[in-house]
C-alpha cells in the first residue's frame, strides 16, 4: 500500500521510450489534477462543520487537519508546475536528443515520481484523518442535523 508509482518495477524509466515516459507523465498529471479537486472538496467539507463546533479539542483538530490540506494543495501546485516543466524537458530531447541529456532527464523522472508518490501517500492520510475527524465532531457536537440538509 505505500508504493503508489505507476511504472513497472525495474529499470522501466532508463530503458523505455520518450512517447511511453510522455504518456506516464500526461497520467501523473491527471492524477494530481483529480487530487487538486479532492482537496479542494476535503477543505470545503472541513469548512462546513468548522462554524458549528463549540469544543476546543475539536477547534484544535479541524484547525490543524485544515492545515494539513492547505498544506497538501500547495504541494500539489508545485508538483503540476514541475510536471509542465517535466513535459518541456521531454519535448526538448524529443526534439534534439543529441543537445540534451537523457541521463540526467531520466533521473528527474524518477525523482519527480517519487515526490508524487509521497504526496498521494500524504494526501491519503490525510483524507481519512478528514473523514474520521469529521465523524467524531459529527458524534461529540451533535451535529447530525446538519447532514439533513
Amino acid at each position: 500500500m505505500g508504493n503508489f508509482r505507476s511504472r513497472p518495477k525495474g529499470d522501466y524509466i532508463q530503458n523505455t521510450n520518450w512517447q511511453e515516459l510522455y504518456v506516464l507523465t500526461e497520467h501523473w498529471k491527471s492524477d494530481l489534477l483529480f487530487y487538486k479537486d479532492d482537496l479542494k472538496f476535503l477543505h470545503k467539507l472541513l469548512q462546513r462543520y468548522f462554524i458549528w463546533i463549540t469544543k476546543e479539542e475539536n477547534l484544535d483538530a479541524v484547525r490543524n487537519l485544515g492545515q494539513g490540506i492547505l498544506g497538501d494543495s500547495k504541494t500539489c501546485n508545485d508538483l503540476l508546475s514541475k510536471i509542465k516543466e517535466h513535459l518541456s524537458h521531454l519535448a526538448n530531447i524529443m526534439d534534439e536528443p543529441f543537445k540534451n541529456d537523457a541521463h540526467e532527464f531520466r533521473t528527474e523522472h524518477e525523482e519527480l515520481e517519487d515526490h508524487i508518490s509521497q504526496f498521494i501517500k500524504g494526501v491519503r492520510e490525510n483524507r481519512k484523518k478528514v473523514f474520521t475527524l469529521t465523524e467524531h465532531v459529527l458524534d461529540s457536537e451533535h451535529l447530525e442535523h446538519l447532514l439533513q440538509r
